[in-house]
């Protein structure tokens, strides 16, 4: 009886180990986020260039900033006059290696405005992009989760059909405003991630 109950004890022990042994593999399998962009400097800031409605004639301003060494600050004002209505900044071209089911993860503090997340491929084709609406929540740090197959194709805001998105393609990507709602703006981003398909987490704040 004394045997057969201390190999049940051993049993027991084994199995308790070898599940606990488990965990941190199983973590590592569910946790497969990257960093696309953080700010952590000026170099990780140059890497980001401004694109307003200026290139059609428009009068909107902004410029992105450094804030407290590990926040880029986008801000300025948006203006409707002589047709404009845009103001946006984006990564300067370079792989980001990504691929299908995954979710790109902003961290940002916004004014309450709503802005687009946009994805960029080298195409001849002008103001095109693949493109997401999220909302800010003013004054608050949010993580916003936008999953690739959302994205939209857009050639000046308007959707393009049939025109699906090879994440691979993808070389850039950005942040606009283009609310029609003129006045000053201002979105701190702590950090662009992107997890992968094997990620287990649902998104909690995507577009719209």
């Amino acid at each position: 009886m004394f045997s057969r109950s201390f190999a049940l004890l051993v049993s027991s022990c084994l199995l308790i180990n070898a599940l606990a042994a488990a965990e941190p593999e199983a973590d590592k399998q569910a946790s497969q986020a990257r960093t696309l962009f953080d700010f952590n400097g000026e170099k990780d800031l140059s890497r980001w260039q401004i694109v307003n409605d200026g290139v059609m004639g428009g009068r909107s301003t902004s410029r992105v900033q450094l804030q407290a060494d590990v926040e880029m600050k986008f801000s300025g004002n948006l203006s409707l006059a002589n047709n404009g209505g845009f103001a946006s900044t984006r990564s300067r071209g370079a792989s980001l290696s990504l691929k299908r089911g995954d979710v790109i993860v902003l961290t940002v503090k916004g004014d309450g405005r709503k802005y687009n997340f946009n994805a960029y491929v080298p195409r001849r084709r002008m103001a095109f992009s693949y493109r997401a609406d999220f909302k800010t929540v003013k004054g608050e740090w949010i993580e916003v989760r936008i999953p690739l197959r959302q994205l939209v194709a857009t050639s000046f805001g308007r959707e393009v059909r049939g025109a699906s998105l090879d994440p691979a393609e993808v070389n850039s990507v950005g942040i606009l405003l283009g609310d029609k709602k003129p006045g000053a703006f201002e979105l701190l981003i702590k950090s662009i991630e992107v997890e992968s398909a094997g990620d287990v987490k649902e998104f909690t704040l995507t577009a719209g």
